[in-house]
């Protein structure tokens, strides 16, 4: 693509999609976006439900590029018409249209994570298992459907697949004892609730959680920041190398969890508390592949990420 392109795109009035209309607006890029519930300032809009083929079609007619961002979480009621009935509806339309580039915004639910044990970083060729949950499993399906119609018609895909984004002071949030346990709903949020935790909680006692796993030792995990995860979509678009490919996103290094809270708890001058959480397991993503196709370099460790998650917080006080 030696001109800039026409994309359109559907999730765009999501966390992710608002970010990635930035990208395009700085790319200088034409935007087409189906709108459901949310306006987006974009120059074209057209209204309608990504579970109608019609409209999903009027949407991809005349692009390049075709960006699928929209998703829902844990509902069972909307997650099969907008995840899979979605997506194969956008495969569809790009294959009647031609289009260049079909990007996927997946997720390392696809791939189990945490909930399944890890004894290698988790690359591109790991296979894909859902964990329980219809979020996870709605993410299998997407790309699946993707790689498929790659391989039955030659719809050239690009699948970014990113873990768990943050901004703001996102990670603050989940560094919380309070946000992440339910007094009446024991067990919600984090792993082994005991009484002692929900002495603390209904006390109003702020903590930041050390989880560990079965045996005791700090769990590992791997997240990204936006910003990292708009910077690997800036470099996928119409990029030739991308083609055909899945690239996990994550950020520069999986983070321990004792090291962060410790960090945390120092910077923010509250203690800190163990939770043991069995059922997980530690886990790092391989992002190897993006390093060496796409050039992606990600900025943000966790320590970089909870500084800004702090001067985020202290600005919106």
């Amino acid at each position: 693509m030696t001109r800039t392109p026409t994309v359109a795109i559907f999730g765009a009035s999501g966390k992710i999609g608002q970010h990635a209309l930035g990208v395009l607006k700085q790319r200088g890029c034409g935007v087409r976006a189906l709108v459901h519930r949310t306006p987006v300032a974009v120059a074209t809009s057209i209204r309608g439900s990504i579970a109608d083929a019609q409209a999903v079609d009027e949407v991809v007619r005349g692009a390049e590029v075709v960006l699928q961002f929209a998703t829902t979480k844990e509902d069972p009621a909307t997650f099969f018409d907008v995840s899979v009935r979605g997506t194969f509806n956008i495969l569809e339309a790009c294959r009647r249209h031609g289009v260049k580039q079909f990007i996927l915004l997946g997720g390392d639910a696809a791939l189990g994570i945490w909930f399944y044990p890890q004894p290698i970083p988790i690359d591109e060729n790991h296979p894909r298992a859902a964990y329980p949950g219809y979020y996870a499993f709605s993410k299998v399906m997407e790309e699946a459907m993707a790689e498929q119609y790659g391989i039955q018609y030659g719809v050239p895909i690009t699948v970014l697949r990113s873990s768990w984004v943050f901004e703001g002071d996102d990670l603050l949030n989940h560094f919380s004892l309070l946000k992440n346990v339910n007094p009446a709903e024991p067990g919600h949020g984090f792993g082994e609730v005991t009484d002692d935790i929900l002495a603390l909680v209904r006390a109003g006692q702020e903590r930041i959680p050390v989880l560990t796993d079965g045996r005791g030792a700090p769990l590992r995990r791997h997240i990204v920041h936006v910003d990292d995860v708009m910077q690997a979509l800036d470099r996928m678009l119409g990029n030739p190398s991308a083609l055909g490919q899945s690239f996990n996103i994550a950020g520069p290094s999986a983070f321990d969890y004792r090291v962060a809270a410790t960090y945390l708890s120092e910077k923010l001058g509250v203690p800190t508390v163990e939770l043991r959480c069995p059922d997980y397991h530690p886990f790092e993503i391989n992002i190897t592949r993006a390093r060496t196709v796409l050039g992606y370099a990600p900025e943000n460790d966790f320590f970089r990420m909870a500084d800004r998650a702090i001067e985020a917080r202290n600005q919106a006080q």
